[in-house]
């Protein structure tokens, strides 16, 4: 390789080299821990620690089926592959036994591991970050105490490109920015705490966000799908899906804290969610998110009346539903789709049916629908999976006559918008 080759390749190398340490992620401190922090009887911090975790639902991503908690292991799919969730009990070896408060701290905040590595958004340290330091340091006395298990974390399979760091950081250029919760001073103690739970530990908007083609959230909570659960987390900012802003505090606070409430029953990804870690909340947090999700404004205006067809295969086609559902829904669920709350959810203006996306009802009809068991609702009621014993094409009719029905007005659904569910893992 002559001179003016070397140079004509050394040149470009280094320009992505500086480019890469242009924008690799600098180390953001943020605040120090508290004096009341240092000076909180350990005993104290790891109950807060065990309270925060639940709160985080971390044992959700973090133990998988029939696995040693906190051991990691299960796999997140992503549109880019698989993200593995790693070992975080006390383990000196595998897990995170020989870390710091700080190197704790340092994956919330930073979306940093204790080696330098940065961590991939499927551990949502994009939320984690809003959390404070207090609460970060008694979380890291709480897994300190969670009992070690020697499990290796197994590594990620994801596609080239995306499992390169170098892509990562120009990922984070464009879509973090490691940032504590700031309360709002104009707004109340109660609306503030509830805030800083939703946006920070909850990670409601994980979910409940559209993401774009590099998976980053639009950092709104106007709900998005959830293509590898084959669920839809509807918008939490919109009175067309299930924004809050006509409910009763009490009704959410309910929901959150039991899956049921008079007007709605979770099923679902949001029943795991209520069941492992919303239902532990104390009854002041619980109300404090209640009281930040019902003060969200409604950003998406008003659906145009839907101009259903009047053309005899259309009124077949619901025709067909209703007879459906005269035989294997009317008995719960009523005549006139009023149901019996809050165990049968009714069906009249449920707006988890009219939304433009119909992968949730299509989901309960085909998988059943199940509340979670809770404290407050120890026996739960269920609804059967129906998969077995209707095709594609009768579950399309069926929902599509609960989208028209009783006031309803959305679209019809096709049996193949059903096919494509019928498969979909429930998990």
């Amino acid at each position: 390789m002559n001179r003016n080759t070397k140079i004509a390749v050394a040149v470009p190398l280094l320009l992505v080299i500086a480019v890469v340490a242009f924008i690799w992620p600098k180390h953001d401190t943020g605040p120090a821990p508290s004096a009341a922090s240092k000076a909180m009887p350990i005993a104290e911090k790891v109950a807060r620690g065990a309270y925060l975790a639940r709160a985080a639902d971390c044992m959700a991503c973090h133990t998988t089926r029939g696995g040693a908690a906190f051991a990691g292991g299960r796999a997140l799919q992503t549109p880019f592959g698989n993200v593995i969730s790693p070992n975080i009990t006390a383990d000196q070896e595998t897990g995170i036994g020989n870390w710091s408060a700080d190197d704790f701290w340092n994956a919330l905040h930073n979306g940093k591991a204790k080696d330098g590595r940065l961590l991939y958004p499927a551990f949502p340290y994009t939320n984690y970050t809003a959390m404070t330091r207090d609460d970060s340091d008694a979380m890291y006395a709480y897994f300190q105490t969670i009992a070690p298990v020697k499990q290796a974390s197994a590594p990620h399979t994801l596609r080239f490109p995306y499992n390169q760091q170098a892509m990562l950081a120009v990922w984070r250029a464009l879509y973090f920015k490691p940032a504590v919760y700031a309360p709002d001073a104009g707004k109340s103690a109660e609306w503030n705490r509830g805030a800083y739970l939703v946006q920070g530990p909850g990670h409601c908007i994980a979910c409940h966000s559209e993401r774009n083609a590099l998976g980053a959230s639009d950092k709104g909570l106007s709900g998005g799908l959830i293509p590898v659960l084959g669920w839809y987390a509807p918008s939490l900012t919109s009175d067309r899906e299930a924004g809050l802003g006509d409910w009763d505090v009490k009704d959410i606070t309910d929901l959150l804290k039991t899956g049921i409430s008079q007007r709605a029953t979770v099923f679902g990804p949001m029943a795991e969610v209520v069941r492992e870690s919303l239902q532990h909340l104390s009854d002041e947090d619980a109300r404090a998110m209640a009281v930040y999700l019902k003060s969200l404004p409604n950003e998406s205006g008003k659906r145009e009346p839907y101009e259903r067809s009047k053309e005899p295969e259309a009124a077949a086609w619901l025709a067909a539903g209703a007879k459906i559902y005269n035989k294997q829904c009317l008995d719960c669920h009523g005549k006139n789709g009023e149901g019996i709350a809050p165990h049968y959810p009714p069906l009249a203006g449920n707006r988890a049916l009219t939304m433009d996306e119909a992968v949730n009802p299509i989901r309960l009809v085909l998988n059943g629908g199940f509340a979670p068991g809770t404290a407050g609702n120890p026996r739960p009621y269920g609804m059967p999976p129906f998969s077995h014993s209707l095709n594609d094409v009768e579950v399309a009719q069926v929902v599509s006559y609960l989208r028209a029905a009783w006031g309803n007005n959305a679209p019809p659904v096709e049996s193949t918008t059903v096919n494509r569910y019928r498969n979909v893992p429930l998990e």
